[in-house]
């Protein structure tokens, strides 16, 4: 039996090669998944955001950014800011309700916790909200952002995390 056979989730660190397919999986994110929060002029100021790829990817390698990738092929990203921020999470949309979001947000409250990272924020739009809910962050103010004279509305949430065990590896 091929180890293909069954494909896991895997995850790995962002590669520069990768920001293209990145950038086409923030906008597809964005334009599938969060339809019935935002309005189409809203998805469409939000998703061009990545409209300079360029830009994208030097944002995404200023930051700790980890890809998920299902049978090797990347299927979602997040990014961890200055340890204490998660500044994007995207999952495609095909690859939605499978476990990569969890998996990613997993590994940066780890990461955050083993750097020290008492809280954990993020600024959370109406589609990811409930998301980060269950993963126990409180919301603590609603905020309107303006994108390209568009107003979308997000909401920033905090997480205390767990003490990291002496002697883990940061």
């Amino acid at each position: 039996m091929n180890a293909l056979a069954h494909p896991k989730l895997a995850m790995r660190p962002m590669l520069p090669a990768d920001v293209p397919l990145l950038a086409e999986i923030f906008r597809a994110s964005i334009e599938e998944l969060a339809a019935d929060d935002y309005s189409e002029a809203q998805r469409e100021a939000w998703a061009e955001t990545a409209g300079d790829v360029e830009g994208f990817g030097a944002r995404l390698a200023a930051e700790l950014t980890l890809v998920a990738t299902f049978a090797g092929s990347a299927v979602g990203f997040a990014s961890l800011a200055d340890s204490m921020r998660i500044d994007m999470l995207y999952v495609h949309s095909a690859a939605s309700g499978q476990g990569a979001g969890t998996m990613l947000c997993d590994a940066l409250e780890k990461l955050a916790a083993g750097r020290g990272t008492k809280e954990l924020t993020v600024d959370a739009s109406d589609t990811a909200r409930g998301f980060f809910e269950r993963r126990g962050f409180i919301a603590t103010s609603r905020n309107a952002v303006l994108l390209a004279g568009e107003w979308l509305a997000n909401t920033t949430m905090v997480k205390r995390l767990a003490a990291a065990a002496k002697g883990s590896a940061s």
